[in-house]
C-alpha cells in the first residue's frame, strides 16, 4: 500500500499537472513545426535545388526504383527515407531553437525580478509600540 500512497501523493502535486499541461502544448507544438518545415520551408528550398521533394528522397534496400516513398512503402519494399530524416532533423532544430528562446527569456525575467531592489521588511509591531511609547516620552 506504500506505493500506492506515494503515487497519490505524486500525482496529485501541481508539478504533475505543470509537466503535462506542457507536454500537450510540446505534443501541439511540434505538430505545427513539423507542418512548418514539411509544407512551408521544405518546397521552396527542393525548388531552388531543381525541384527535388525531400520527402521522396529514399534508397531503395531491394535494388528496385521507385517514384516516391509512397510508391515504395505501397509496393511493400524496405527504404531508408533519408529526406524524411533531413525534415525531421530541421524540425527539432526549430524545436530545440523555440524552447532555447523560452528558456532563455525566462531566465532573464527572473534576473529581473531577483535584481529588482526588496523593500526592508516591516518592524515588529513591539518595536513600533516601543518607538512610540519613546515619542511620546520625550515630548513630555
Amino acid at each position: 500500500m506504500g506505493i500506492i500512497n506515494e503515487f497519490k501523493e505524486f500525482a496529485v502535486k501541481g508539478n504533475v499537472v505543470d509537466m503535462a499541461v506542457g507536454i500537450i502544448i510540446g505534443g501541439a507544438f511540434g505538430t505545427i513545426v513539423k507542418s512548418l518545415v514539411s509544407d512551408i520551408i521544405m518546397p521552396p528550398i527542393g525548388m531552388l535545388m531543381g525541384g527535388i521533394d525531400f520527402s521522396d528522397l529514399i534508397i531503395p534496400l531491394d535494388g528496385n526504383e521507385y517514384a516516391s516513398l509512397e510508391a515504395a512503402n505501397e509496393a511493400g519494399a524496405p527504404v531508408i527515407a533519408y529526406g524524411m530524416f533531413i525534415n525531421n532533423v530541421i524540425s527539432f532544430l526549430i524545436v530545440a531553437w523555440a524552447v532555447f528562446m523560452l528558456v532563455k527569456g525566462m531566465n532573464s525575467l527572473k534576473k529581473k525580478e531577483e535584481a529588482a531592489p526588496a523593500e526592508p521588511p516591516a518592524p515588529p509591531a513591539e518595536q513600533v509600540l516601543l518607538e512610540e511609547i519613546r515619542d511620546l516620552l520625550k515630548a513630555k
